[in-house]
């Protein structure tokens, strides 16, 4: 029997077994639960609830019949009190690890659950039946999603028609993976599989497409070029006024009123800069509302399809003096110091992983302001590290919880070179 005693930054409970911690899912502070450990997690333990004894004092009934099996929340289980207070301490325990003690931090928004937009789905033909949704927690098996506090709606009302489509696509035992997003001009699809769809597949799609008001359906091998099955209208999401034609697949973040939080932070950050480098820029999110405070913007970003689609954008809007681009790889060759030397503000917003090397050079430059983006508070405080070493301070931290009930936090952060 294990006394769950914390939460750790990846949400799971926190017990202890002869001297050593063991990580729960599921669990919240106060329970008394039976576990079986499955084995080493780090210095510590991984288990798994067997029997629920006792009900620690933040436990709540969860919202979603799939809780617990799904692997897409973790959460729901913890009060809205305590799930607040340990979302809103994951940045400053991510800084004080790295000796950042401290720094400014406002309070975290929070962005309420049925607004995401984007949902990354499998599909997978068991025995004639087709499985929809979200893989299990820790598991290869798909459970069949009939219920979800995280998606907009929208998406929510398509998915008996894609499920229905998937029977006539996915033969055998084939699967496939699903990316949908809401868009500006509706739902937008790409299906990623290692077979492609025969010709009664790509009927199913296309009547998926008509019946349903899919704006576009692509299909793509997991290395391959999206190949459009059908476009009835070009899917667009508008940033900072300018409307930008999206290519299959795209980033976006995963909730508007997230994006618009961050947007906001972000052009605070950069007031006042007359020359702006925006680094993993994307389809352009950070893009054009930095180019709408009059600033010169020069976009930098690896992926193809995206920085075209930016490009096309810029030009379409007579932006093109204006907002400038560049496709390259920044963990690969970030920009160098003389590449530095001509910007007031450098805004990057790079993947989990963080920007290692591109705040090297920017700690070893003299740009007088930095706006960091992450989603990540670990690598993140990594990469402030950097920076604060290289002279920057930091003038304020703005956390945003636009993923509910999960460990994932993002984060802007405001720094200027001292001196």
């Amino acid at each position: 029997m294990l006394r769950i005693g914390a939460l750790g930054s990846q949400g799971d409970g926190i017990g202890e077994l002869d001297g050593r911690p063991v990580y729960v899912p599921l669990a919240v502070p106060g329970d008394r639960v039976e576990v079986v450990v499955e084995g080493p997690k780090g210095e510590g333990l991984a288990a798994r609830i067997v029997r629920l004894e006792e009900s620690g004092p933040d436990r709540v009934p969860p919202t979603c019949g799939h809780f617990g099996d799904c692997g897409g929340c973790g959460l729901q289980q913890l009060g809205a009190a305590a799930y607040s207070a340990w979302k809103s301490g994951l940045l400053p325990a991510a800084l004080a690890r790295r000796g950042l003690a401290d720094p400014l931090i406002r309070s975290t928004i929070f962005v309420t659950p049925g607004t995401r937009r984007r949902a990354a789905l499998s599909a997978i033909n068991r025995d004639g039946r087709i499985l929809l949704g979200f893989h299990a927690r820790a598991r290869h098996r798909v459970v069949d999603l009939v219920q979800c506090e995280i998606l907009v709606p929208e998406l929510m009302r398509l998915l008996p028609a894609l499920r229905a489509a998937m029977a006539r696509v996915l033969k055998g035992t084939r699967s496939a993976d699903l990316l949908l997003t809401w868009t500006d001009s509706g739902a937008d699809l790409l299906v990623t599989s290692a077979v492609d769809p025969d010709l009664a597949g790509r009927e199913a799609l296309i009547e998926l497409a008509h019946a349903a008001d899919v704006a576009r359906i692509a299909w793509s091998r997991p290395t391959g070029i999206p190949d459009p099955i059908i476009v009835r209208r070009p899917p667009a999401v508008t940033f900072g006024g300018i409307s930008v034609r999206l290519p299959p697949g795209p980033f976006l973040q995963p909730s508007a009123a997230g994006e618009a939080a961050l947007v906001a932070a972000v052009t605070e950050a950069a007031r006042g800069a007359k020359v702006v480098a925006d680094l993993f820029a994307g389809c352009g999110t950070f893009t054009f509302p930095l180019a709408a405070t009059g600033a010169h913007v020069h976009a930098v970003e690896a992926a193809l399809p995206a920085i075209e689609a930016l490009s096309a954008a810029a030009r379409g809007s007579g932006l093109g003096a204006t907002v400038t681009t560049e496709r390259r790889d920044l963990e690969r060759r970030p920009l160098a110091l003389d590449e530095l030397a001509g910007f007031d503000a450098v805004v990057f917003n790079p993947p989990r992983a963080g920007a290692h090397a591109q705040a090297r050079m920017l700690a070893g430059s003299k740009v007088p302001r930095v706006v960091a983006v992450s989603c990540n508070p670990a690598t993140f405080a990594r990469d402030a590290r950097i920076l604060v070493d290289g002279g920057y301070g930091i003038d304020w931290l703005q956390p945003i919880d636009q993923f509910p009930w999960t460990a994932h936090l993002e984060v802007v952060a405001s720094f200027s070179r001292e001196g």
